[in-house]
């Protein structure tokens, strides 16, 4: 019986990554169940005991993808001290990370599909969008907390639309001139 119910979160776990790193890199229209269920080791069979459907999956993916944001504002804050916002915008705006679209940022890679989910799963993205940008409005330096605010929500703006447009040019220099000129503005706003 333990070894069926730990078969059982295996299973889930990597239909789960399957699906994050699917949607991330191929987008909710661009890849199928029966692809994702591959990709994890799973029959499509196990793909709806566990997900549900695809809009399950994109949902999960979805909630895992911005929880990872959510886990990481904190890291940063601690791991740079006052230059945590510097650090952040570089890594999300760096070559690296526009390159590595299934392990990117959820926020970037599934924002334009949400804008066509289901209302259960755009109210999910409210939520956890709202509380990345309160973590990022508590640790900007000055302004009243609704100057902060504002002024989180430009800084996410400009991190997700620049690497958005990055990802999308197939010219690579071009990708290289989009990041950084979004790095400088993104930091401004932020008051960095």
């Amino acid at each position: 019986m333990a070894k069926q119910r730990l078969r059982k979160a295996e299973t889930q776990k990597a239909l789960l990554a399957a699906s994050s790193r699917a949607f991330r890199s191929e987008g909710f229209s661009g890849v199928g169940v029966d692809a994702i269920a591959k990709a994890a080791g799973a029959t499509s069979g196990a793909f709806y005991a566990h997900l549900g459907s695809k809009d399950g999956a994109f949902h999960a993916a979805l909630e895992q993808g911005l929880d990872e944001v959510i886990a990481t504002i904190p890291d940063y804050r601690d791991r740079y001290g006052e230059k945590w916002i510097e650090a952040f915008a570089k890594y999300y705006l760096g070559s690296p990370h526009r390159k590595d679209r299934a392990c990117g940022c959820a926020m970037t890679a599934l924002s334009p599909d949400v804008a066509r989910a289901k209302p259960e799963t755009r109210n999910l993205y409210d939520s956890k969008m709202k509380t990345i940008a309160d973590l990022i409005a508590d640790g900007l330096r000055e302004g009243s907390p609704s100057e902060r605010e504002n002024r989180a929500w430009a800084f996410l703006s400009i991190l997700i639309g620049g690497l958005t447009t990055a990802r999308a040019m197939s010219d690579e220099a071009l990708a290289e001139t989009v990041t950084a000129a979004a790095l400088p503005a993104a930091l401004k706003v932020a008051g960095a």
